[in-house]
């Protein structure tokens, strides 16, 4: 799991406060209203949908405000928002390729936003994506079971990798096309997954071996993360078990 994959997680178990929480529910309200707009309000038939809604109920959004954000989407909720899918790529600290994908209504603003934060780190905007490739990532948590089980699971249902296990999870890797129909298998052997999504994979990774680089890299990304107009921040670094444990005891 890369060190962003690997942080984000620690972050979601620490928990976020209310101020977190609010922009997070803003950001999962402009992905329902998106999806719905693009494929309809229906869950079972739109699947862009059904994922932004699971991210949703994963992330403890309360139900009516699932509703209300499809509702939006249809217009019957009185609300005229579009907004357009942007996706940003550059180069941060420690040479990290870096994939921004926002979603907003001000183009100008955002790529203001997101420029600023990689020149401030003497980063900058570049092709990089040549990097990644799209995958369907799912994690199931362990609950006590046996890993090898879970890991047998996924590869009968089509999984294409699994992980090791790590912070009470393993994370199953999927070929996009496939991340449904894995999700479904490992559900009927009886593997709930806590979040199932589609994720922009690095095919290599830059390891970051100290902490004052490996400081400054998440850093850069939490501040990407916490522009209100960027939903998802994909980077290519990698951080050692050991001082990434350093790195989670800091966490408050």
């Amino acid at each position: 799991m890369s060190g962003h994959s690997k942080w984000s997680q620690i972050k979601r178990q620490k928990g976020a406060n209310d101020a977190k929480r609010g922009a997070l529910f803003t950001k999962l309200t402009r992905e329902i209203i998106t999806a719905a707009r693009q494929g309809g309000g229906d869950v079972d038939a739109n699947y862009r949908l059904r994922m932004a809604v699971d991210k949703a109920r994963a992330n403890s959004m309360p139900a009516e405000n699932i509703t209300r954000a499809i509702e939006r989407a249809s217009g019957s909720g009185g609300d005229g928002e579009q907004y357009e899918e942007i996706t940003y790529e550059g180069i941060g600290p420690a040479s990290v390729a870096v994939i921004v994908q926002t979603m907003t209504d001000n183009r100008n603003r955002t790529a203001s936003e997101v420029r600023s934060i990689f020149t401030k780190v003497g980063g900058s905007l570049a092709p990089v994506a040549w990097q990644f490739e799209q995958k369907g990532v799912i994690s199931v948590p362990l609950n006590g079971r046996d890993p090898d089980e879970i890991t047998l699971a996924a590869i009968d249902a089509g999984a294409a990798d699994v992980s090791a296990p790590d912070a009470g999870a393993i994370v199953v890797i999927t070929e996009p096309a496939d991340l449904e129909s894995v999700r479904q298998g490992l559900s009927a052997a009886g593997y709930e997954a806590e979040s199932a999504e589609l994720s922009m994979e690095a095919t290599t990774s830059i390891e970051i071996g100290d902490e004052k680089s490996a400081k400054q890299v998440l850093q850069f990304v939490e501040r990407l993360e916490d522009l209100d107009d960027v939903q998802n921040v994909y980077a290519n670094f990698d951080i050692p078990g050991d001082l990434m444990e350093q790195l989670e005891a800091s966490v408050v």
